[in-house]
């Protein structure tokens, strides 16, 4: 949305071809594209009382009318936070008496929904959990609250986080509907967290919140041209949210530069008593992800990089390692054996991790079980319940929780697994004296994701093609966010290499314009 004054809204506008990261530089100014603006450029203009949060609020409201609901109707939006402008007034009221909390004060953010928001149903996209209202925020919430955010609304993603069926399409649920793809509408938004990484895109919000088991937010940030951050599982509290295996889960920060998704993360940790994973967290518990940043953080790193792919994929990548190469680092090739690591865990954990958060809501709730949910889908079946089928819910509900033999083979999979996953991360790092591993897209996401350790996505360009964007994943051993935020951010400084959906698809947003449309536009 581009802002012409801070009294009018205008849509889309007149979009100057700077990433995030040169805008956070920039003055403060009378004028605030959102297409383009950062978290530190808002709150900036929002220090300088130029711009307020309650006019921040109504601003992406308009935008997310303008290109979410009607426009190019990107449906990445499920529903809005009533409370919003409230917040906002209370998030100004808080300034004006000196009471900033942090970089997110103010700032509008939007959750997945996975997750649980007071007063607003989390439904993971599931017409079974249309009406299923949780008890309290999750505790992300809690500390997005904390930090001064204010909580815009909810994303849809694919359906139960992708595992609903084999085969569904990405941002497909049967509650949501389909969300799609602002750099190309024929191609997949990507990952479940697809609801979040289009809105991030799109900027119908500052930020947004993604969840993961596998490559969940590292996909979809791939997928729109986004800096992703699948966290150390533990970094983030999961108390709260929808699971698919508590092994694996975690949530993390989707933004449009590495400032914001660092200033994001900073506000999203802490130790959760009811999330045991979070204790592991204690010595980084505090940690303000942006301070991190350096222009200058890749000089004398070593950098092993996992594969190399071919056509322009390939020469985007062999672009972004010469950037690394520019900056200081040390690139050498390295392997990574991906493959052949015991069998999933998911089946098993989905049932007992959806039960137990099940559990926790309110007596009111309309499922109790997996084995409802399942009945459920079976019975409205007629009304688009399991338009795609739901294969991995029956897979998983018709596991037997109580038999030793299931359970002892469960728990040497999960265990070999971890084990396993980061025996190969370790030893390909240690190889090289490599201080991280980059993969192509989001290649770190199978084998990170077992391991439970970190990555940072970021992008690398675009297929001159069509416009797809690419991008480029950085891997580390746990909690060590804050130098792969580092890498990705000097690697972002020396490259700018993101622009946003409407300049490499303008037609999809040409006629999103508000008043007068061009004659050829559709009425």
């Amino acid at each position: 949305m581009y802002v012409t004054s801070f009294a009018t809204v205008v849509a889309l506008g007149t979009v100057a071809l700077i990433s995030p990261s040169q805008a956070e530089s920039n003055k403060p100014s009378f004028s605030i594209n959102l297409e383009t603006a950062t978290v530190a450029q808002l709150q900036q203009a929002m220090s300088a009382r130029k711009i307020t949060s309650e006019w921040l609020v109504n601003a992406y409201i308009e935008r997310i009318r303008a290109l979410n609901t009607h426009g190019p109707g990107l449906n990445a939006v499920r529903v809005l936070n009533d409370d919003a402008l409230e917040e906002a007034k209370q998030a100004d009221r808080d300034r004006s008496r000196g009471r900033v909390r942090g970089p997110m004060h103010g700032i509008p953010v939007l959750v997945k929904d996975n997750t649980d928001i007071r007063q607003l149903p989390t439904t993971a996209g599931a017409q079974a959990l249309g009406d299923s209202y949780p008890k309290d925020d999750a505790f992300l919430v809690k500390r997005l609250r904390a930090a001064g955010a204010v909580i815009l609304g909810k994303t849809n993603l694919t359906e139960f986080a992708n595992f609903t069926t084999a085969g569904m399409p990405s941002g497909y649920s049967g509650l949501g509907g389909q969300v799609l793809n602002p750099y190309d509408v024929s191609q997949t938004p990507s990952g479940s967290s697809s609801g979040s990484g289009v809105a991030a895109a799109s900027s119908l919000a500052a930020v947004t919140i993604g969840t993961e088991t596998s490559g969940s937010i590292l996909s979809p940030s791939v997928a729109n041209s986004l800096v992703g951050v699948k966290p150390t599982v533990g970094l983030v509290s999961r108390t709260g949210i929808i699971p698919i295996a508590a092994s694996q889960d975690t949530a993390g920060p989707m933004a449009r530069s590495v400032y914001d998704a660092a200033a994001l993360l900073t506000a999203l940790t802490g130790i959760d008593p009811e999330d045991p994973a979070t204790g592991t967290s204690k010595d980084v518990v505090g940690t303000d992800y942006t301070a991190a940043l350096s222009k200058d953080a890749l000089k004398n790193v070593r950098i092993g990089v996992a594969g190399t792919p071919t056509g322009n994929q390939g020469v985007a990548f062999t672009k972004a390692l010469d950037a690394l190469r520019a900056q200081g680092a040390t690139v050498t090739p390295v392997t990574v054996d991906t493959g052949g690591l015991p069998a999933s865990i998911l089946n098993y954990e989905f049932k007992r991790d959806l039960n137990a958060y099940l559990a926790r809501l309110p007596a009111r709730s309309p499922m109790k079980t997996l084995d409802d949910i399942v009945r459920f889908n079976l019975a409205h079946a007629g009304e688009g319940s399991i338009k795609f089928g739901q294969t991995l819910l029956e897979t998983s509900n018709n596991i037997n929780l109580d038999d030793p033999a299931t359970k002892a083979a469960y728990e040497a999979d999960r265990d070999n697994g971890i084990s396993g996953a980061r025996q190969r991360i370790d030893s390909a790092l240690q190889s090289g004296g490599f201080d991280a591993i980059v993969f192509a897209g989001a290649g770190s996401a199978g084998i990170g994701a077992r391991a439970q350790y970190p990555s940072v996505a970021v992008p690398i360009g675009y297929d001159p093609a069509n416009g797809r964007p690419f991008g480029m994943t950085f891997l580390g051993t746990a909690y060590t966010e804050a130098k792969l935020l580092a890498y990705a951010y000097a690697y972002e400084q020396a490259s700018h290499e993101w622009r946003p959906p409407s300049v490499i698809n303008p037609s999809l947003f040409r006629c999103a314009q508000p008043g007068k449309q061009p004659r050829d536009c559709a009425p």
